[in-house]
């Protein structure tokens, strides 16, 4: 699992920083990237393993959530298996807690990072705890009979040693947003940097509810030193030609709205509401086009990424009429992959997966082992052939030696095993002269 654990730089007034009316806001945009998201005391946490991929991978997530959250005044990201941990992380100011085992980075931490232990902090430090590493040298039943199960439940999901429970944001059916402007804003391009973090939430709701928007109004509130004659507010809307949720093009469109509007007394306040939200069908970003939508046969979306990538780029495998397991199938360029016969179906019964190559057993007196004794349940099942396949060998230099050549016959018995810890298994018996009469070899397995 990654989580990720957002930090709001300090207010400057007093109140709690619970209460801290930028965690909504920061919570919504956070559906950008996972639908998982909570807010956790005075940060939001975000299980973000399922989408990495879908952002480009860790690290391109990372450089994002860092970048757009600086905007909506995220101080410190921190990245862990779980949210306590992560949030523990951020509050020490580390960010990367994936790449250490969890121990060994969480030990050194101060132990008012974890939440749970703050309301026993005074005590605690009477007992010569310092770090959560001190805290965890403690035995467990004292911990348990002196504080409350909170703290002992709160640590052991740092370490993961427990699962975590968190309540998912939800969105509202319609969005309608505020925020106060730090300065009073005398012209109407300025608006566009409050503006900017509205539209963020606005592509969170969005995402959260699988919409585009192709309309949205922003609103903004004349300070109290407006002359009498001008009104208390003034509005832009704002329309696109399709539904959409890209940031920067949405801030684009208003740049150039604003560009053309005359304030007519300073603002103080932004409002923005969406309009017409409709719901936007997503595009795939796989290399395979969709061929329920473009009705193509698989044979010609091949042809046309092999032309793309080169026909040795594309391969696709094609089953030999052969009873040797290990050539049975064999890849080749797609274009040049015709059709074939479909091989006579084999009565013995076929293993799921293959080893890359037979995997030579050990032995108990005549009877093969694989994490235990193997009891023969299906065979013998024999498999000869392949005088006529012959593989030119290499030197040690790397050439070809034409000369010489290694035939791929192959004389074996064939069982269906079973062992206590792995199940059905397929093994054979070499009986090619000159091998060990003894040797037996794994083969593949049967799911």
């Amino acid at each position: 699992m990654l989580w990720a654990a957002l930090l709001l730089s300090p207010l400057p007034d007093p109140s709690p920083p619970s209460d801290d009316p930028r965690l909504p806001a920061l919570a919504t945009w956070a559906l950008c990237f996972t639908p998982r998201v909570a807010t956790v005391d005075e940060a939001v946490v975000m299980e973000v393993e399922a989408s990495a991929r879908l952002f480009g991978g860790r690290r391109t997530l990372r450089d994002r959530v860092v970048l757009e959250g600086a905007e909506l005044g995220v101080a410190q990201v921190a990245w862990a298996p779980n949210s306590v941990a992560a949030l523990a992380l951020a509050r020490a100011g580390k960010e990367n807690g994936v790449r250490r085992p969890i121990g060994e980075l969480l030990d050194p931490l101060p132990m008012e990072t974890v939440t749970a232990v703050r309301p026993h902090r005074t005590t605690l430090t009477q007992l010569g705890c310092r770090r959560l590493a001190d805290l965890r040298a403690l035995p467990r039943g004292g911990i348990s009979r002196r504080f409350d199960a909170a703290l002992l439940h709160a640590l052991d999901q740092a370490y993961g040693l427990r699962p975590e429970a968190h309540t998912w944001i939800t969105v509202p059916e319609t969005f309608s947003v505020r925020l106060e402007l730090q300065a009073r804003v005398e012209v109407a391009p300025a608006l566009l940097f409050g503006a900017r973090r509205l539209l963020m939430q606005l592509c969170g709701w969005l995402a959260a509810r699988h919409a585009g928007i192709t309309a949205f109004t922003l609103r903004w509130k004349h300070d109290s030193f407006k002359p009498r004659d001008v009104a208390d507010s003034g509005e832009l809307t704002v329309r696109t030609a399709v539904p959409m949720r890209d940031l920067e093009h949405l801030c684009r469109l208003l740049a150039e709205n604003l560009a053309k509007i005359r304030l007519l007394a300073p603002a103080g306040e932004l409002q923005l509401e969406a309009l017409d939200v409709q719901a936007l069908e997503e595009q795939s970003a796989s290399l395979l086009p969709d061929t329920a939508k473009s009705g193509e046969s698989l044979t010609l979306v091949l042809e046309r990424i092999a032309a793309r990538l080169g026909p040795d780029k594309v391969l696709r495998p094609v089953v030999r009429e052969d009873h040797r397991l290990e050539w049975m199938q064999h890849w080749q360029p797609a274009p040049a992959a015709l059709p074939r016969k479909r091989p006579r179906r084999m009565r013995f019964p076929q293993p799921t997966n293959l080893l890359p190559e037979p995997l030579r057993l050990a032995m108990s007196g005549d009877r093969p082992l694989y994490q235990g004794p193997l009891h023969m349940l299906i065979g013998p099942h024999r498999v000869e052939g392949g005088w006529w396949d012959r593989v030119a060998t290499q030197n040690e230099a790397g050439g070809v030696e034409q000369p010489r050549q290694f035939m791929r016959n192959v004389v074996r018995d064939y069982w269906v095993a079973l062992s206590q810890h792995s199940g059905p298994l397929l093994v054979f018996h070499e009986r090619l002269s000159g091998e060990d009469k003894t040797a037996w070899y794994l083969q593949g397995s049967y799911s």
